[in-house]
């Protein structure tokens, strides 16, 4: 008799991606946040740090000649970094890198088109920075937090969050594929945006919203994520009389998390 019972369901793949916490004083602290198109398969709709998957491209050894920084940070490091920086390339326009001759990247760091190739991966992000003579800088990135997405979503991440202060002479500006709209906005109304329902914020950026908000301009947040010792969080799902709900480890630096879990998804 053949079996014909179902196969165990298994964990989707846990995909590395990294996340970027671009920074401004105008004069109070603001964040660049982008709006997901409402096409894209996650957090469509929702306003987000730029960020996402890390690619191969991130990885190749010869980004050691085009970064400063190499030697400062493991393998792991590099590729996520560039991760990073590609992302708010695509996303927004901004290039946190130097020329080599020292002069600033200045106002539009390349045309729409250039972004929006390196996103179709029909140009290398590698070819558009040596084009430029210029070097990513891996060290201008401070790590602010890790999540690991729990096993109750169809696609599970292992984000690493960086802050940095934004170059003062680059403009902002969405992509108009995966971002409709770049603002910058402070954290705290952005939790406000959030809580009426006046936008779609996911519970991982609320959170790093909620820690971003008590710094109290750029440089401070970038001094406290740096001083924060790294505790990687994986949210747990824990049973309470009223229902599931999240919870965030204790020592995170969250505070006392429990998030019920409709609000989550």
């Amino acid at each position: 008799m053949t079996d014909v019972r179902p196969a165990p369901k298994t964990d989707p793949e846990i995909k590395p991606a990294a996340t970027i916490l671009l920074l401004r004083d105008q004069p109070g602290l603001e964040v660049l946040m982008v709006k997901r198109h409402h096409q894209i398969d996650f957090a469509s709709g929702a306003l987000v740090f730029p960020g996402g998957k890390s690619h191969a491209g991130d990885h190749d050894p010869a980004w050691a000649e085009h970064s400063l920084g190499w030697d400062e940070h493991d393998a792991e490091q590099r590729g996520l970094r560039i991760a990073a920086i590609r992302e708010v390339f695509e996303e927004a326009g901004i290039l946190l890198a130097k020329r080599r001759n020292g002069e600033p990247i200045g106002g539009e760091a390349c045309p729409l088109s250039v972004r929006q190739a390196v996103d179709a991966g029909t140009t290398h992000f590698l070819d558009v920075v040596s084009g430029l003579q210029a070097r990513l800088d891996l060290s201008m990135l401070t790590t602010f937090a890790r999540w690991i997405t729990p096993p109750l979503t169809p696609k599970r991440f292992d984000t690493w969050f960086y802050v940095v202060k934004a170059p003062d002479d680059q403009l902002a500006a969405c992509d108009g594929r995966e971002t409709v709209d770049a603002e910058w906005i402070a954290p705290g109304e952005a939790l406000r945006l959030a809580e009426s329902g006046e936008r779609k914020v996911i519970f991982p950026t609320r959170m790093n919203l909620k820690l971003l908000a008590e710094a109290g301009h750029a440089a401070d947040a970038v001094a406290r994520a740096a001083a924060r010792s790294l505790v990687t969080v994986q949210p747990q799902i824990q049973e309470r009389p009223h229902g599931r709900v999240l919870v965030l480890p204790p020592d995170a630096g969250y505070g006392a998390v429990e998030e019920k879990l409709e609000n989550v998804m």
